[in-house]
């Protein structure tokens, strides 16, 4: 039986229409979007892995173009990206429609287009016109889910590797993970660590209220605790803070509060939730029971609410050395003069625990991100293609990292 002809090729710009138009809001399935990759991308000399959830609607997808990657010097290019994008909010806020991709100006508009299915586009489309005979050292995409939400799908994928490697083979070190950075090289970020406290009182009328305990009180005791806490921290210094000079403290942050039933209720329950940007280095367990600690030390003695604690989920820092290949490599081409760093959280904290030297990089700005009328500039995605086709050439078809 003849195989099935392969799927005309799509313009990076038509095939980032494609990969919008499927919803994978982090609420949704990814598998449908996913399937679409695979039939893009699946042909001889190409290995496809798919890694999903118990009831499959949610699936990190990682393909190999070309040879395994040597174990000792571990050659060759990861590029991965992140599935999942954010709500697209209030649809009166948007001047097209958030899920079909509108051009105007010279921007390519819709929910994801930035962040980050513009460099997906991209990196399928080099995957799909790279041939694999032609490769000395294989390129791996690594494309991942609920990445929105705390890196659920990366870290899933380090947690069971173990399950891809038979296939995929070792993973080549250098990594470029797709975040829009305005096409700047990005070689550390911080952490973000989610924790949530849950005050347990006793509801009652609030004509009598000694008959009850009040979580809302409770709970507004620790936010002021949590208040001065913020402010300890950011008197305090930490080795690695110098990478981030803008805020090279701990930050805390009470993102939100939730509590009672009525005005005329003692509230029997109210839940505080914290949010920490961490720093390289920094013991994230350490952090989060200081955070327990200070909002139980602001309780009062006697009948009291009580307190429960947990951490939702834990985003890792992350750092690359400044003269790993890659990074020396992308700030050569991109004629950058300095190493950069950001404050906000990837899918490269948890992908460096499997020995990545991680580049964050890719088209379009995180400023627009998570905003209406989202966009990737097209000036933007065509310089994106120039450089991952360079990095491609490096340290796939030459097999090296190009570097004397």
């Amino acid at each position: 039986m003849p195989a099935a002809p392969a799927p005309p090729r799509l313009s990076d710009p038509a095939l980032l229409a494609r990969l919008v138009a499927f919803d994978t809001t982090s609420s949704r399935p990814t598998r449908q979007l996913v399937d679409f990759l695979c039939d893009l991308l699946d042909r001889p000399g190409v290995v496809v892995a798919r890694q999903g959830v118990e009831d499959g609607a949610k699936e990190n997808l990682v393909v190999r173009i070309g040879p395994e990657a040597d174990a000792a010097t571990r050659r060759g290019l990861v590029l991965s990206g992140h599935l999942d994008v954010v709500p697209a909010g209030p649809v009166d806020g948007w001047h097209s429609a958030p899920f079909a991709l509108a051009e105007r100006d010279g921007r390519l508009h819709a929910r994801g287009a930035a962040d980050m299915k513009g460099f997906l586009a991209v990196a399928a489309n080099l995957a799909r016109e790279a041939d694999p005979d032609a490769l000395q050292a294989p390129l791996v995409l690594a494309f991942t889910f609920d990445e929105e939400v705390g890196s659920l799908g990366a870290r899933m994928l380090v947690e069971r590797w173990d399950e891809l490697a038979p296939a995929i083979g070792p993973l080549p070190r250098a990594a470029v993970i797709g975040e829009p950075t305005s096409l700047a090289a990005v070689r550390a970020h911080k952490g973000h660590l989610k924790l949530r406290l849950t005050f347990r009182g006793r509801s009652a009328h609030s004509g009598y209220p000694h008959l009850g305990i009040s979580a809302t009180e409770a709970a507004g005791r620790a936010v002021a605790a949590l208040s001065e806490l913020r402010r300890e921290l950011e008197r305090e210094t930490v080795a690695s803070g110098a990478e981030f000079p803008e805020v090279p403290f701990l930050a805390l942050n009470v993102g939100t509060v939730a509590g009672g039933t009525a005005i005329n209720v003692v509230a029997e329950r109210c839940v505080v939730e914290v949010g920490m940007r961490t720093l390289p280095g920094v013991d994230p367990a350490a952090l989060a029971e200081r955070v327990r600690a200070t909002a139980a030390a602001a309780l009062p003695g006697g009948p009291a609410a009580e307190l429960d604690f947990e951490t939702i989920s834990d985003s890792p820092p992350m750092s690359t050395p400044a003269d790993a290949p890659l990074h020396r490599h992308l700030l050569a081409a991109l004629g950058q003069p300095a190493p950069r760093t950001v404050a906000y959280s990837t899918d490269a904290g948890h992908l460096q625990e499997l020995g990545l030297d991680c580049v964050i990089f890719g088209p379009g700005s995180i400023e627009v991100a998570h905003q209406p009328n989202e966009f990737v500039p097209a000036a933007e995605l065509a310089a994106a293609r120039g450089h991952l086709a360079a990095l491609i050439e490096t340290f796939c078809r030459r097999g090296d990292d190009g570097i004397g």
